[in-house]
């Protein structure tokens, strides 16, 4: 009778389930690598490939999750490139009216007796007292710009458009290559002479 190397015979049943798949998906959406999921599951690089290669619902599972997270960083790589605005908000924290203030705590405490319907009497007064008089208030909002990223164009163009922005360029060339030597057919003496002249 074989061995079980490291339990992980069997063990691909239980990455088969959907609550499994979910799991295997999750990591690759995460950005981990094949290698790194398989360490999550507790066998080698190795078996975690051949259940890929056996194992369509495996395979396609991640997969799926490797595209989210692709597209994830293209966009972002794409957003970068481009350049974008985004809002810039600023707040302070600003205290409230009476009314305000006793509204707030009425309802936090109705909230609490709803979610602990156990809750003493001072833990009530506990959960009221913990309500901040203060209240955040928005004081200014602007819209900012980030400028186009050169460095990120140039990867962008470089990938999808390596026949046009490769550094190496491969040029063809059609016709001869012929250099007109009128010393061609000169003997080393009759160089001589020339350069004595």
């Amino acid at each position: 009778m074989k061995k079980n190397k490291g339990g992980a015979r069997g063990k691909y049943l239980e990455w088969l389930t959907p609550e499994g798949l979910i799991r295997l998906e999750g990591w690759a959406r995460d950005g981990l690598t094949n290698e790194q999921i398989a360490h999550n599951i507790g066998v080698t690089r190795k078996t975690l490939q051949e259940w890929i290669t056996k194992y369509s619902d495996i395979s396609d599972t991640l997969k799926r999750g490797k595209e989210v997270i692709d597209f994830e960083v293209e966009n972002a790589m794409l957003k970068r490139a481009l350049g974008y605005e985004y809002s810039e908000r600023k707040y302070a924290q600003v205290e409230m009216s009476e009314e305000e203030h006793y509204a707030l705590k009425k309802v936090t405490v109705n909230r609490y007796k709803m979610e602990n319907p156990e809750a003493t009497f001072e833990e009530i007064k506990l959960a009221e007292l913990q309500v901040s008089k203060y209240k955040s208030v928005l004081v200014e909002e602007k819209i900012k710009d980030v400028a186009p990223d050169t460095t990120a164009q140039i990867f962008w163009l470089k990938n999808r458009k390596p026949d046009k922005w490769r550094d190496k360029q491969n040029i063809e060339h059609s016709g001869s290559m012929e250099i007109n030597n009128p010393l061609k057919g000169l003997t080393t003496e009759e160089l001589r002479k020339l350069i004595d002249k």
